[in-house]
């Protein structure tokens, strides 16, 4: 079968916003430039060792309908729920959580020497299981296998497979594929994606192209779009590169938005309110 390799769609320049109590993000997805990204709702990029720019951290907030995916590079940032979660994700370690039907939540960055520095994503969830229990997968580094490749990529496999091993993240209505790619220095880096799946490529480090008849070079910070095709193809610059590679199968279903609420319709967001006005929400 003869491959087809996936075109760039855009590349985007993310955002400064300022979420939570007061932490100072890029955002990349979830803006006037790219709303949604079937089935990808929010990408948000933090990185800082300035704790005025992120210790207020996000105190307890509802969530329903959706998944929210928080990956951390550096740092610390301890996490609690309304249905009695605690604990602590460092270096490496990645917390998926399924809101589901609803919950509270807080997630706190600790002040360290080294900062804080990651990224959260939010998975919309198809309309049958929106109002599912809360659940979570929490990973830690070691759990998370990283592969070497010939061509100079070192790739931490957290959702999907690559090469035979499948990352430890499982059960996702999306299909995800969720990578760390490291590409050295003019190596470079292939991989097949399901035909029809959401692809795009968030490149923090270093700068590559993203796309072999494209001479754009995507600079970190850049959020890279993939068109449809079943192949991804990356050639790393002088500097090396170093990215996620994420993508999904889209739901291909109505979207209402309110903010930490992502339902099917109107009414639906107009519900929830209504509970947490009556202080039902998540109970």
């Amino acid at each position: 079968m003869i491959s087809t390799p996936r075109k760039i769609l855009k590349i985007i320049e993310p955002q400064a916003v300022v979420e939570g109590a007061g932490v100072r993000l890029k955002r990349s997805i979830g803006t006037r430039t790219l709303d949604y990204l079937d089935p990808f709702l929010l990408l948000d990029h933090f990185q800082s060792k300035n704790r005025a720019e992120y210790e207020a951290g996000f105190p307890l907030h509802p969530h329903r309908g959706i998944e929210t995916v928080t990956y951390l590079l550096a740092g610390a940032v301890r996490h609690r729920d309304s249905v009695g979660n605690a604990g602590e994700i460092g270096p490496g370690d990645l917390q998926w959580m399924t809101a589901g039907r609803g919950i509270m939540h807080e997630e706190m960055p600790q002040v360290r020497p080294e900062g804080v520095a990651g990224f959260q994503l939010w998975v919309n969830l198809p309309a049958k299981q929106k109002m599912i229990a809360p659940r979570y997968q929490n990973i830690s580094a070691n759990e998370i296998s990283e592969i070497r490749r010939d061509a100079g990529a070192t790739v931490r496999v957290i959702a999907g497979t690559v090469d035979g091993v499948t990352g430890p993240i499982g059960g996702i209505a999306a299909e995800p594929m969720y990578l760390d790619v490291s590409i050295a220095p003019r190596g470079s880096f292939g991989l097949p994606i399901p035909h029809g799946h959401s692809a795009f490529a968030y490149v923090f480090e270093g700068e590559g192209r993203f796309d072999a008849e494209d001479k754009r070079a995507a600079t970190s910070p850049r959020l890279v779009v993939w068109d449809d095709g079943d192949s991804v193809a990356v050639r790393a610059g002088e500097q090396g590169v170093r990215f996620l590679l994420v993508s999904g199968k889209p739901l291909n279903e109505p979207i209402a938005r309110y903010g930490p609420f992502v339902m099917n319709t109107k009414a639906e967001i107009d519900q929830t309110l209504r509970e947490l006005q009556a202080g039902t929400f998540a109970r």
